[in-house]
């Protein structure tokens, strides 16, 4: 049953329908002051509070005029937010007058440009022409699809389990918030993830509520007659599988979740979407199914009955979505195209993000499970099922050739893909660099675009009002008071939470006095809260547990830590790791000052990184992709404590915090590295993070601490926002990726396709069969002198290609100790005779010689076509042999 609100109060409703409201703190207060006994026991869910709200009261304030006018301030506001132009709409018209930005000229989070804040949202100059949707001649595309298997919006719509769907939330909420044409796909989970309690031994239990979606900020996609849109899927044996499609609507951006649970269904079916990574391997490539395969039909479905306009970019957070990519080619093959064709005009608007620097993080399925869910009388008829299996196959050195791989057939679905930090971005390109055998992995077609955190969403109110510009000249008094308010907030929830989980572990009230005086809000406060994978190492910080309590029990530098995190249910070793932290946490001599809290979520968190003063990161080095938590931290004047890894190695500075040093190296085995690591952390927090904290000047405040906190919000704090990193998206990935969705109809679609194939067909005639090499001035006893020239004369087999359709080049550049080219440069060397009887054909080409020290050069040759998005795109390159070079380098003075 849903409340009907008197005719004045009908505003709510919308209100409570846009999840703008989770991160608008003006919305949540009018939400607040309509009951607020109920907006508490709500857990801030504005829908709940609505059907729970006694009608004598909403009677009273349908009559409220105070209420009435604020009421009305954010129904306009609101509308205001949905219709208004922004950044997108102004960038749009923009590229009109001027034509696309090179990519070139964007700032991005690497760069020493500027990067403007999410508050900063820059607008179109007054009397400019913004149209609400991009016009077709501009580079930026009408619709981008973001397909996802989790968001993490609010604690609401619980159908998150951690980083990658919080990260898909936040890049949902900037791209609202920038007015970038996004579209959300997703699956809705009906015990969304586990929540977690603790046993009286600390073992972790989980539990599985029932989410109603009638209770849930949804609504229902359904036709014009009113019938619920139904989304056919094709099971092994013709079982049909339906799903219905229910919609959130994130300020500006639809999100549509598929859900399975439908009287259509059998038993067996109605369970696909019961829970967020629960089951075994057929149940996730059930699941997977659904969310590629029924996430564009989903699409199709929304565009057709709202006129929305078709996606022209679609961008896949992760393999598990990749099937998004083989349903598109079946609807142009339907069209009548054939599969190559439909394959490259396909790849050509698809946009890829690998989450994972570890093979094991990835969503891999026997080949006989897949090939048995595909083919005519299951999932995609019409399609072979070779053809389907070979973009997912470990068909390279070092796969294992009967694995499906997921993210191997996202990255052969797109031709753009990226990592989500620089360093994620150099380990990727490592990871998958024998889908392109013969290229280095600096040349591998993988960039990174670093990931960012929504600052609304995750900022403490008191942040946010002061905003990043006033925190330059605000008096260190007031700033330290701050700091003194979030953790003194902290505190409070902390001995709430911890009260709670007591009870649920069977302590009756008697027994829990001690937890008035857990933590305190004067002592370095210390946070670490993360899933419980192995390499995050939850437990590191107990590698010396008597060095540790003497850390905690400093008598005149204490320090506290606040922990929390969930283990896999089906990790029994992370389960291991939690227990061995919270027997730690549970002992009398430190439980005042180290406590674990039980299901770590996004209300945990939101004032969990507010009141800390540190934020620990201790994972394996290079095993944190990006690790967003420590950027929410930093956006409130939290000081991070890490390894240089993910983000942190990027941008990293003594006056943002502490970087724990590593002991790299394969020598060096895993136990005494922890050990290494472990000590070092020690270390930091004893010699420096805390005698920094303690040391007060004569006004009593840290100075030197409160400076590290005011660069952190005003240096850090704009780098690691959200709205920097849509916009990179839209800049280097979204708008090219729509430009080649638009060159690449069918008809050059098909052309490429064709010229691909003759071009693999003829590679193996294709050879370098000579170099030669003349210096200029010649080089007495060896050594060329800076501002020499080589002369390169080479001797290639094209055997049934053109000259046009490959490029003959010199790599050169300094050489390191390993005989390996580094900063390389590319040189064309052009066509100068040939063929000749014997089918070679000559190249020349003056290669400068411009740096100092050891210069080495090679040759080879690469298929070039105006249509490819990279060099290495086709996967195909020449090299010369042994013998076929003279001269492999030069020595510089």
């Amino acid at each position: 049953m849903r409340p009907v609100l008197p005719e004045p109060l009908r505003p709510l409703n919308r209100l409570a329908r846009n999840l703008r409201w989770s991160w608008h703190p003006e919305t949540r207060e009018l939400f607040e002051s309509v009951d607020p006994e109920g907006w508490r026991e709500s857990g801030g869910d504005p829908v709940r509070l609505l059907g729970a709200v006694p009608l004598s009261r909403l009677a009273d304030l349908a009559e409220d005029r105070s209420f009435l006018r604020r009421l009305t301030a954010a129904a306009d506001d609101l509308h205001d937010y949905l219709t208004g132009p922004r950044w997108y709409q102004g960038r749009a018209a923009a590229e009109d007058r001027a034509g696309p930005i090179p990519v070139e000229s964007v700032p991005t989070a690497s760069s020493g440009a500027p990067v403007p804040s999410d508050a900063s949202v820059p607008t179109v100059s007054p009397g400019a022409p913004v149209p609400s949707v991009p016009p077709a001649p501009s580079g930026l595309p009408t619709a981008i699809a973001y397909f996802s298997p989790e968001f993490g919006i609010t604690a609401a719509l619980p159908q998150y389990s951690g980083g990658l769907g919080i990260l898909a939330g936040d890049h949902l909420k900037a791209a609202s918030d920038l007015g970038v044409p996004l579209m959300g796909v997703g699956l809705l989970y009906r015990h969304g993830y586990f929540r977690q309690s603790l046993s009286r031994d600390g073992w972790q239990q989980e539990h599985y509520p029932v989410l109603d979606p009638d209770e849930l900020p949804l609504t229902q996609l359904c036709e014009a007659d009113g019938r619920p849109v139904r989304i056919p899927l094709t099971l092994p044996g013709g079982r049909p599988l339906h799903a219905r499609v229910w919609q959130a609507q994130v300020g500006r951006v639809p999100l549509l979740l598929l859900d399975s649970d439908v009287e259509e269904n059998g038993h067996g079916e109605r369970e696909v979407t019961d829970r967020l990574y629960g089951g075994g391997s057929e149940h996730r490539l059930l699941q997977e199914m659904l969310l590629g395969i029924g996430g564009v039909r989903a699409l199709r479905a929304y565009c057709r009955l709202t006129g929305h306009p078709e996606p022209e970019v679609f961008h896949t957070n992760e393999g598990h979505a990749g099937f998004q990519g083989l349903e598109r080619i079946r609807e142009l093959i339907a069209d009548g195209a054939d599969f190559d064709t439909a394959h490259e005009a396909v790849r050509a608007g698809t946009v890829f993000t690998t989450h994972t620097p570890v093979p094991a993080g990835i969503d891999r399925f026997d080949r006989e499970l897949v090939a048995r869910h595909f083919g005519d009388d299951a999932e995609l008829p019409g399609i072979e099922v070779e053809r389907i299996l070979a973009l997912g196959m470990e068909t390279y050195p070092g796969g294992e050739p009967n694995l499906f791989n997921m993210a191997v057939m996202g990255l052969r679905l797109a031709q753009r893909a990226n990592g989500v930090s620089t360093l994620h971005g150099r380990v990727s390109r490592e990871m998958f660099a024998g889908l392109w055998p013969g290229f280095d992995p600096e040349e591998v077609p993988i960039t990174s675009v670093t990931n960012g955190v929504h600052a609304p969403t995750w900022t403490a109110p008191e942040v946010t009002r002061l905003g990043a510009r006033q925190f330059g000249h605000l008096p260190d008094a007031e700033l330290w008071e701050l700091r003194r308010t979030l953790r003194k907030r902290l505190v409070a929830e902390v001995r709430q939470r911890l009260y709670a989980s007591w009870r649920q572990r069977g302590a009756g009230t008697a027994e829990l006095g001690w937890i008035d005086g857990v933590l305190d809000p004067d002592v370095l406060t210390i946070g670490f809260a993360r899933r419980v994978p192995s390499y995050k190492r939850l437990t590191l910080m107990l590698r010396d547990q008597d060095r540790l309590m003497e850390l905690l029990l400093h008598p005149e530098r204490p320090v506290q830590i606040v922990v929390a995190g969930k283990a896999h249910p089906a990790d029994d070793g992370g389960k291991r790791l939690v227990q061995e932290l919270v027997r730690f946490a549970d002992d009398p001599r430190v439980r005042h000052r180290l406590v674990f809290l039980p299901d770590y979520g996004m209300g945990m968190a939101q004032n969990l990184y507010p009141g800390c003063d540190v934020w620990l990161n201790n994972p394996l080095r290079p095993l944190e992709a990006c690790g967003t938590s420590g950027m929410k931290a930093a956006l409130n004047g939290c000081l991070n404590l890490s390894v240089l890894d993910g983000w942190w190695d990027e941008w990293y500075e003594p006056d943002f915090g502490w970087a724990i040093p590593t002991a790299d190296g394969d020598a060096i085995d895993e136990t005494r590295r922890d050990d290494l690591e472990a000590a070092a952390l020690y270390d930091l927090l004893e010699q420096r993070v805390a005698p920094r904290f303690y040391d007060r000047g004569l006004d009593g405040h840290p100075g030197r601490w409160i400076a590290m906190v005011r660069r952190t919000l005003t240096t850090l704090g704009p780098k690691v926002l959200a709205g920097r990193m849509v916009r990179e998206y839209v800049e280097r990935l979204y708008a090219p990726a729509a430009r080649s969705h638009r060159a690449l109809n069918l008809d050059a679609a098909a052309e490429l396709a064709t010229w691909k194939s003759r071009i693999r067909a003829a590679w193996p005639d294709v050879a370098v069969d000579h170099v030669e090499a003349h210096l200029t001035p010649p080089a007495p006893g060896g050594a060329a002198e800076l501002g020499s020239t080589l002369s390169l004369r080479v001797r290639v087999r094209l055997g049934a290609l053109d000259p046009a359709d490959v490029e003959v080049q010199a790599v050169a550049g300094r050489v390191d100790d390993t005989d390996h080219i580094t900063d390389a440069t590319h040189v064309p060397l052009k066509p100068t005779a040939g063929p000749d009887l014997e089918g070679s054909r000559l190249y020349e080409a003056p290669l400068a010689l411009n740096r100092t020290g050891p210069f080495g050069y090679t040759i080879r040759i690469l298929p070039t076509h105006p249509l490819l998005s990279h060099p290495a795109e086709p996967g195909l390159i020449a090299m010369p042999s042994e013998t076929a070079s003279e001269a492999a380098g030069v020595l510089m003075r």
